[in-house]
């Protein structure tokens, strides 16, 4: 099974990579396979790459879920 998971894209570098952030971890990521991306954009990251941009209610609306989904997970195990 595969995943990608919405992140805010804080800062633009060289060479088609940005500094994203995702629940409060910056990560570096490429790009490349993305047009006309800014600083604020959501975007689905997939193993380092950003795969498409994406509305940001309904990225702040996934990572609620994911959210919710690890609190169970830790319920689960108690």
């Amino acid at each position: 099974m595969c995943l990608s998971v919405p992140a805010k894209i804080a800062k633009i570098l060289p060479n088609d990579m940005a500094v994203v952030s995702i629940d409060g971890i910056s990560l570096e990521i490429s790009i490349a396979l993305i047009e006309e991306i800014n600083v604020g954009d959501f975007v689905l990251v997939h193993v380092g790459y950003a795969l498409a941009k994406i509305d940001p209610s309904e990225a702040k609306r996934t990572l609620q879920l994911l959210q919710e989904l690890g609190s169970a997970g830790q319920e689960c195990r108690s």
